[in-house]
């Protein structure tokens, strides 16, 4: 995967076992100092979020050069899981929360690849830094033949009355199709329909989504079945499930007016 660079900030996957780290740390301080995750004594000492999934994943970075290079720039950053790699490890890290058999044979070429750890240092969540985080995203998605992503997505909360209005709104707007819906776990599943559909306000629904899940939606992605709550990462879960076709034609859109500039 090449890189892509906006001024100051650039995009590529981790190169190193030391940017590795780096993307581990800022995910520790946005996940468990600013979000209240519950960390292990061993994240604590290391000052890290780390699981058994990261040595097999593809780290993808954001890293401003005006901080430093390599690791000491990192300020955003996507963990990326392709189907062939993790039907040779294990399975999926959201197998746990979801079952997602029918929509992995929903594909029937092309890979499948589960996005997670997303995170962002406090003074970079704007526009440009997601931006290019999602150039980074449809160029490994091209590169891989990447035909669906699929991961969870976080509410900040364990109570899913809480986001009962949002949840709703999804549930009856945002549906996957049937023959590639994830479902909850059975014993984690929290219905997503709270309330009736008539007795929400759809505008302001939608207005209170995280800009993430927004972001998903715009990019014509769909919601599982069910709500999980995590009460380690201290957050109402939701699956999220994303076509790439419109991921790979704004690649396609940015590129030839890149090109057209240059």
């Amino acid at each position: 995967m090449s890189d892509v660079r906006q001024q100051r900030l650039e995009v590529r996957l981790a190169q190193s076992e030391a940017e590795i780290l780096a993307s581990q740390r800022l995910r520790y301080k946005v996940f468990y100092e600013e979000r209240g995750a519950q960390p292990s004594a061993e994240m604590i000492d290391s000052k890290r979020d780390f699981d058994h999934y990261d040595p097999i994943c593809d780290h993808l970075l954001v890293i401003d050069h005006g901080k430093g290079d390599g690791a000491d720039g990192v300020v955003g950053t996507y963990r990326l899981l392709r189907q062939s790699v993790a039907n040779q490890n294990g399975g999926f890290y959201s197998a746990d929360e979801y079952q997602i058999d029918s929509m992995l044979a929903a594909i029937k070429s092309g890979e499948i690849m589960e996005l997670g750890r997303s995170c962002v240092e406090e003074g970079y969540r704007n526009m440009p830094t997601l931006q290019l985080l999602w150039q980074g995203i449809a160029k490994y998605v091209f590169d891989h033949d990447i035909k669906l992503m699929f991961g969870c997505a976080s509410f900040h909360g364990t109570d899913p009355d809480d986001f009962s209005d949002v949840l709703t709104y999804l549930h009856h707007h945002h549906l996957a199709p049937e023959d590639m819906r994830p479902r909850a776990v059975d014993e984690r599943y929290e219905s997503m329909a709270r309330a009736s559909i008539d007795a929400i306000d759809a505008r302001q629904a939608l207005r209170d989504l995280p800009p993430l899940i927004k972001g998903y939606l715009r990019l014509g992605g769909y919601v599982g079945d069910g709500a999980v709550v995590d009460h380690q990462f201290n957050t109402t879960d939701i699956c999220i499930v994303l076509p790439t076709e419109k991921v790979t034609e704004r690649y396609y859109k940015h590129y030839e007016r890149t090109a057209r500039v240059s």
